[in-house]
């Protein structure tokens, strides 16, 4: 036997040796206790999860309570219960909360974080340091309206403990006064063996789901493991109307009207698609949107009259009129839509205007006008200031019809189209980059496809602060819910009117309801009328502050921010301050936006450095970061291990540690630094010196991805440490690469092969696939993308690092590492202009771990979302 192939042998023992080490599981931290109740009354839900946790150490530690929640709720309530003794969170005006949060940083404490999650999601995260051997319960509540799509309202219900729980349940009540004409559970949580777990039970107008799982079958759903639970439950129900007049409630001096009549006329309707072709569509991307127009175009009625605009930094037409959807029509168009190719850049502005001009060449009398955009970008052709497209838009339409506008992907700038179609009558949405894109498309027409009234207007008589009460369409499958307050609340009854147009005539509802009816609902919930108005309004008047100026836009904003506070939501406006019971931290939730994460980014707990180390904190302007933690000679991290300062997480396997790591402190009050962010470097195109950007960790990152080409890279980067742990790469359907600091695993769907480092250098060519082995560093050759990824070793630290070698020419990939340049223009001081926007950088330093020497170089610091045009939430996932 070989000198080298018994040091393989030797190196394989000892791997296999050390993984089947025993690893500290769940013993150290047990939630014994997870409940969620949720309780559905008209359509308006409230939830509450309550969890409650021991700490089994003989010591304390902190503990993390981390939920998903709908991205459509609000949170309205939170409170934590240590001995008896309970801390609420408080939500306060942003400014008010941003002085604490500041405090905060400044003491080097913890600022928490909503973060989006996926598509429908948000994360709550939050922790606590608790005693040896106590307890802590958390109780999060949040509210929510729930929509009307398709002739279905959804109840998402999220949960994933991570870990087996002896009391878990999951309580739904729906409380329907009409009666619920149907029911149906769906979602991960809901396969396998947890179906039996599931219990369903209805009366005429209640309806019960309950969800008890044992621990055997909480490790047994479709993505759950010896961990525990992990998945969703979807309750989908509609509710019987048998009144066209609709439903009315009536509470505590409030009221709601739920319209939504489905004995009528479909309408005819005009329906524009304007569909980007830019280069940036390549691929995937252009593949669904042809599969989904298709489809499309199959549903169309034969009254229907249709039309198809592409455009790049050019405007071309399918045909210059609008014309019937005829079988021949469609056949022409669908043809048509077989040939549309990527290309160009993206003039939205003129191809949204010639939309409009062909309703204006071509008016149709009684029937529904409907312009559908979808893009994946900014406007960087024609007219590409956004506040001038918007105008020119806004005057061409005149109220005429709706915009609706689909965001392709997270390059898009999706605040531009959510203002443009709030403008316009219309909504915008996001469609997710995902094997499903074509069906979000297919969905979404499908919502708008059935047009039953125009012109709506409810009038309602003896009450005030109505939510919206006129609607430009209502669509079959939808509903149109109106709240407002009872002016008197002497009077005995409420009429109300509704007035719309029908296919070709006018059609008029009227009805009164008598006010001393008494709804029967659970006292805890009795004023939900009240809410349900409160946070209809709150949505209404956010939309409203978008799209106005000056001082009405201020008097909207400060509505809107009374009731937030009155109410105790968390939105845009507000924040939640929770202080901590022991430490007296101070953290601060936000609201964010659509697709993304907090504007906030995460804050690590760093300690103030006194002026002379020249170090300040972080995010500060005109402050540098802190130094790399793997270069601080003066500090020692062991000289800390056992010190009370130091508090080790507590968190059940594969869960990633919080964004809050802990402040070391010796007893000299010396501090250690804990690594916050990865820094990235950008080589810009023209420009001696590079930018570089920061992105917090720990995250699961989105480093490469070719959707065209089938590849995709992965990181999983270290709880508060420089690199990542593990990276992965998936080629097609049947290659994967999994890369950590111990080995390397190739699987070619019937082979796997292993790699450890230091042994021997080797190569493995396969398929077009070419491994290259050298001494720390994984060469990955896949078609025109080339990858590096580098081991690391400082003194027992050990990481990966990836590099990009090659790729595509002027082809901008997805991911962290997607982009191979970028132009940037100095304009004056730290002040540098990238893709035409004005960005603040700081002249600073970085490690440069895309090689094996790891020299240190100087780059201009910029904010992440200045180069990569999204937030980090755009750029995680949650599997390697």
């Amino acid at each position: 036997m070989t000198r080298p192939a018994l040091r393989l042998i030797l190196l394989g023992f000892f791997f296999i040796s050390a993984s089947s080490a025993p690893v500290r599981k769940t013993q150290d931290v047990n939630i014994y206790s997870f409940y969620i109740n949720s309780t559905v009354t008209s359509r308006y839900a409230t939830t509450i999860i309550t969890s409650r946790v021991a700490n089994r150490l003989n010591e304390s530690q902190e503990i993390f309570f981390e939920v998903k929640i709908p991205k459509n709720a609000f949170i309205s309530k939170f409170r934590m219960t240590i001995d008896g003794k309970s801390y609420d969170g408080v939500v306060k005006e942003k400014a008010d909360a941003q002085q604490q949060y500041s405090q905060a940083v400044s003491r080097g404490q913890s600022a928490g974080l909503i973060k989006s999650v996926g598509r429908t999601l948000e994360e709550f995260k939050t922790s606590v340091n608790v005693a040896a051997l106590s307890k802590v319960t958390f109780e999060l509540t949040y509210e929510e309206l729930l929509k009307r799509r398709l002739g279905k309202y959804k109840l998402l219900i999220n949960a994933q403990p991570m870990q087996t729980v002896a009391d878990f349940k999951i309580d739904i009540h729906i409380h329907e006064k009409p009666g619920i004409s149907f029911l149906e559970v769906t979602g991960g949580l809901s396969t396998n063996d947890l179906a039996n777990a599931i219990k369903t039970t209805r009366a005429d107008s209640d309806a019960w789901v309950t969800f008890y799982p044992t621990r055997e079958q909480q490790t047994k759903c479709k993505d759950c493991d010896e961990n525990g639970l992990k998945g969703d439950l979807l309750i989908s129900y509609d509710v019987e109307r048998q009144n066209p007049n609709g439903e009315m409630k009536v509470s505590n001096g409030y009221f709601v009207h739920n319209f939504a009549p489905s004995d009528l006329p479909r309408i005819p309707k005009n329906v524009v698609f304007i569909i980007d072709r830019s280069g940036s569509m390549r691929g995937k991307k252009i593949e669904q949107t042809r599969l989904a127009l298709l489809k499309i175009l199959s549903d169309l009625s034969e009254d229907d009259h249709f039309g198809l605009i592409t455009f790049d930094s050019q405007v071309d037409l399918w045909k210059r009129e609008l014309l019937k959807a005829t079988k021949a029509n469609l056949d022409d168009a669908k043809s048509f839509v077989q040939e549309i190719t990527d290309r160009g850049s993206t003039d939205i502005n003129a191809a949204v205007l010639e939309g409009v001009n062909m309703f204006k060449r071509q008016p149709q009398a009684g029937s529904a006008s409907i312009l559908i955009l979808l893009t994946d970008g900014a406007p960087t052709s024609g007219e590409t200031n956004t506040e001038r497209i918007m105008s020119n838009v806004r005057k061409a339409i005149g109220s005429k019809f709706p915009l609706y506008c689909l965001g392709f992907g997270y390059d898009v700038n999706f605040d531009f189209l959510t203002k443009m179609s709030l403008e316009n009558n219309g909504v915008a949405r996001r469609i997710y980059e995902d094997s499903d894109a074509d069906l979000q498309l297919q969905g979404f027409y499908d919502e708008v496809a059935v047009p039953l009234l125009t012109d709506i207007q409810l009038n309602y008589k003896g009450v005030s602060n109505l939510t919206q009460n006129n609607f430009a369409l209502y669509f079959n499958g939808s509903e149109i819910v109106v709240s407002g307050q009872i002016t008197d609340n002497n009077v005995e009854s409420i009429s109300t009117e509704v007035i719309a147009i029908s296919k070709g005539s006018k059609v008029t509802y009227q009805n009164t309801v008598t006010t001393k009816d008494v709804i029967d609902v659970p006292s805890e919930h009795e004023d939900f009328v009240e809410r349900l108005w409160a946070y209809l309004t709150v949505k209404q008047l956010l939309d409203k502050h978008v799209l106005l100026e000056g001082p009405e836009k201020e008097a909207v904003k400060n509505e809107a921010l009374k009731l937030s506070l009155k109410y105790q939501f968390v939105t845009s406006l507000t924040s939640m301050v929770v202080t901590k019971p022991q430490e007296g931290d101070v953290e601060v939730a936000d609201k964010p936006k659509e697709g993304k994460e907090s504007h906030r980014p995460p804050v690590s707990r760093y300690p103030s450095f006194t002026p002379q180390m020249g170090y300040g904190l972080p995010g500060r302007t005109g402050q540098q970061g802190p130094p790399d933690y793997g270069r601080l000679g003066y500090y020692d991290r062991k000289r800390f291990n056992g010190h009370p300062g130091y508090h080790a997480y507590a968190r059940t396997p594969d869960m990633a540690p919080t964004h809050v790591t802990r402040t070391l402190v010796a007893p000299t009050q010396s501090a250690v630094l804990a690594v916050r962010n990865n820094r990235f470097l950008l080589p810009a195109d023209g420009q001696p010196k590079p930018l570089c950007f920061d992105v917090p960790i720990p995250h699961k990152l989105k480093l490469l991805q070719d959707s065209a080409l089938g590849f995709s890279m992965n990181g999983k980067s270290r709880g508060s440490k420089t690199g990542f742990q593990q990276i992965t790469i998936h080629y097609k359907t049947n290659h994967h690469l999994t890369i950590n600091t111990s080995s390397i695993n190739y699987n070619d769907g019937q082979n796997n092969v292993q790699y450890l480092w230091g042994q021997e250098p080797s190569q493995h060519d396969q398929e077009g696939i070419i491994l290259i082995l050298r001494d720390n560093e994984m060469d990955v050759t896949i078609g025109n993308i080339r990858v590096v990824i580098v081991l690391h070793k400082k003194r027992k630290d050990v990481f990966l690092w990836p590099a990009v070698w090659q790729q595509p020419k002027n082809v901008t990939l997805a991911g962290i590492l997607g982009k191979d340049k970028i132009s940037y223009e100095e304009i004056q001081g730290s002040t540098l202009k990238i893709m035409d926007n004005d960005v603040k950088a700081s002249w600073d330093e970085m490690t440069d771990y895309r090689f094996p020497s790891a020299p240190v170089v100087r780059c201009w610091l910029v904010p992440f979302q200045a180069v990569m045009n999204g937030e980090i939430s755009d750029f995680t996932v949650t599997h390697l």
